[in-house]
């Protein structure tokens, strides 16, 4: 007798391919997600340590900048300290000029006059004074140009002073230093 097979072969065929197609679908389906989750926990974990680079350069520049602004204040330090290095070795060098110069100043002095200040800028003294008359002025002057150590004497005022005496007068002038005292001894 022949063998009939009845039973729905097909069907069981078809569903056991269905089956099969849904079973390659869902670890094709599982292989990507675990593919896409692979890539990126590796994407992110190269994210994470390019921000750990950049924060570390980030750090290191702070640091840097924190060391050029030291550096930039001690060279700030350094040009303030110099000149005051030089100020002071101005002062030190000048030292015997100012010396020579205050005892021009009395030698200079004729009888009949007096100071009543001195001020120096920059190489040029301004005096004022009192004198008995016009001819100790004009001597002063005279003995300020002879000195070695003074140039250019410029009377800038004189006006009569009765309170000091019939022919008193006060003056005021001016007279350039000359540090070098060319001629001095």
């Amino acid at each position: 007798m022949a063998n009939i097979n009845l039973l729905p072969w097909r069907e069981e065929l078809r569903e056991q391919k269905k089956r099969e197609f849904y079973l390659v679908s869902a670890l094709i389906a599982l292989i990507a997600i675990a593919l896409l989750i692979a890539v990126d926990f590796v994407i992110s974990g190269k994210i994470d340590a390019q921000k750990r680079r950049n924060d570390y350069i980030a750090n290191e520049i702070t640091v840097l900048n924190a060391q050029v602004a030291e550096i930039r204040d001690l060279q700030k330090r350094r040009t303030q300290l110099l000149d005051r290095m030089r100020v002071i070795q101005d002062l030190q060098g000048n030292r015997p000029i100012i010396v020579r110069v205050m005892d021009q100043l009395v030698r200079t002095v004729p009888d009949g006059v007096y100071y009543t200040s001195l001020q120096s800028v920059d190489g040029v003294i301004s005096i004022r004074g009192v004198a008995e008359s016009n001819n100790r002025v004009s001597s002063l002057m005279r003995n300020l140009e002879a000195s070695d150590w003074f140039s250019s004497p410029n009377l800038d005022s004189v006006r009569a002073a009765p309170e000091f005496g019939p022919q008193a007068t006060t003056f005021n002038l001016s007279v350039k230093i000359q540090p070098d005292g060319e001629g001095a001894r």
